[in-house]
């Protein structure tokens, strides 16, 4: 009985989304590229800042990091503080500035397009290779949600894991595919909230139901506790926020926002909701090691967080909890599909196909072919059982985009003297070295991203340096773009 009330809140939570994305279609079924990659540049405070969260914390927060921290100890802790570091920097730093350069720049609508623009460029090798970068670690990346989707349906209604991958993908294709950017925020502000909602309650009432067999946990396990383990955990774990300087899919909604003072409040709300999400996701995996003790399936199909919930809660409440699942694969999965739509049809089809010929409708229905074409293949990746677990999905596109695109787009933000080639070397070399790392160096303990983005920001400096300087016009955008962003 308790399945299939839990099965009757999903369908109705489902139905809901894709109603999000019915109505934005036929709010924006005449607008053009801009209101469907970007959402016109009209995005309020809340739900630009939870639609960035949302979008950034899929279901590895709910089932991945608490799973880490359940097997493995309070050591992985550190992935949590150092997302929380760098997630705040982000909105502090970099968000006022990419929006204002990005409109300085020829209202620039994608990542790729800015890095272009910023620097006067009539080259387009650049988009291109940021293209190829976003198609590949996007598809990887929205594997991993669709994975996640797989195994919830899987454990709670014992549906078969790849029936469900192909239901959770055919739902968030349509309401992506439909609605485009204003559909999937909205979408990911209604998820954003329920998954912060199902991480609050699940800690709060495991630790009521926690028993004598907790000290035996602790007697047994003494070194569970121990935060500071090694000086490779804690520099991985710190590592990862570098990972939110180069990530598109949560910076484009930086680009959104209607205006510098919404900005702001973004920032706060975000960076509020960051952290709790955060902590919370940690303490699920604390006390799931306390209440239930280890167990190797636990961990190997990161189940810490569906367990203690159905464990606690009766069918309806439990149902609502869960579905924060779906929300969380969901909220990522459509921003990733969307963003890797944006770069091809934007930065390869538009001008190297057409010409810069294509028409607005054009583009609409280019940018819902590839957001279908990469569902599939991301699809194929998640049913194949050789293809990692969610964490590891995760933390290997994290690592490509944090190591390409980061150090490119902090040095365009604030070095008036970096150049193009400078900003290519960076993109080239940061994602070189993360997966060249990830293959042959991975058994250091040390995670790629970190190596990755200091050699991209290396490479980066030194090629400007030894490069020509830009011209006066790119110095004069860069100084139009400073103004503009402390003006508003």
């Amino acid at each position: 009985m308790s399945s299939v009330t839990e099965l009757i809140v999903f369908v109705i939570y489902l139905l809901a989304m894709i109603g999000i994305g019915v109505y934005f279609f036929l709010k924006t079924r005449d607008g053009g590229e801009k209101d469907y990659f970007l959402g016109g540049r009209k995005m309020g405070a809340w739900v630009s800042a939870l639609s960035a969260g949302a979008s950034d914390m899929s279901a590895w927060v709910l089932m991945g990091l608490p799973a880490s921290v359940y097997a493995l100890g309070l050591g992985q802790v550190w992935i949590a503080i150092g997302l929380a570091i760098g997630y705040a920097l982000s909105w502090i730093f970099e968000a006022p500035r990419l929006r204002a350069f990005s409109i300085q720049a020829d209202d620039a609508i994608t990542i790729p397009q800015y890095l272009t623009k910023r620097f006067r460029s009539k080259s387009y090798s650049l988009q291109v290779i940021c293209a190829v970068i976003f198609l590949v670690a996007y598809t990887i990346y929205a594997a991993s949600s669709i994975k996640a989707a797989g195994t919830l349906f899987s454990t709670v209604i014992g549906l078969d894991p790849t029936t469900a991958m192909y239901i959770a993908a055919a739902i968030i294709v349509s309401y992506t595919f439909l609605g485009g950017f204003s559909a999937v925020s909205w979408t990911d502000f209604f998820q954003g909230m329920l998954m912060l909602g199902a991480l609050l309650l699940a800690p709060i009432f495991a630790a009521s139901h926690l028993s004598e067999a907790t000290e035996e946990v602790l007697a047994e396990t003494p070194q569970y506790y121990t935060l500071f383990t090694s000086w490779q955990d804690v520099a991985s774990g710190l590592a990862w926020g570098l990972g939110y300087f180069g990530m598109p899919h949560i910076i484009i909604r930086f680009m959104s926002v209607k205006s510098q003072k919404e900005l702001k409040k973004s920032a706060r709300i975000g960076i509020t909701w960051t952290v709790l999400i955060l902590v919370f996701a940690s303490l699920v995996g604390i006390l799931g090691r306390m209440m239930l003790g280890f167990d190797q399936k636990i961990y190997d199909d990161s189940l810490v967080f569906i367990t203690m919930v159905r464990r606690i809660f009766p069918g309806i409440i439990s149902g609502i909890l869960l579905s924060a699942i779906l929300a969380a694969s969901m909220s990522t999965a459509d921003s990733q599909l969307l963003s890797a739509a944006s770069a091809f049809s934007s930065d390869v089809y538009k001008p190297l196909f057409r010409k810069n010929r294509a028409t607005d409708r054009e583009m609409l229905w280019t940018g819902r072919l590839v957001v279908l074409a990469i569902s599939i293949v991301a699809l194929i990746i998640a049913a194949d059982p050789g293809a990692g677990s969610i964490m590891s999905l995760v933390s290997n596109a994290w690592g490509v985009f944090g190591a390409a695109f980061g150090p490119a787009l902090l040095l365009s933000l604030f070095w008036k003297r970096f150049n193009f080639a400078g900003a290519a070397a960076g993109i080239v070399t940061g994602a070189a070295v993360d997966i060249a790392w990830l293959i042959w160096l991975s058994g250091t303990g040390l995670y790629e991203l970190l190596p990755g983005f200091l050699a991209g920001l290396l490479a980066a400096v030194a090629v400007t340096l030894i490069t020509k300087a830009p011209g006066r016009d790119v110095e004069d955008l860069f100084d139009a773009s400073v103004r503009a962003a402390k003006a508003e």
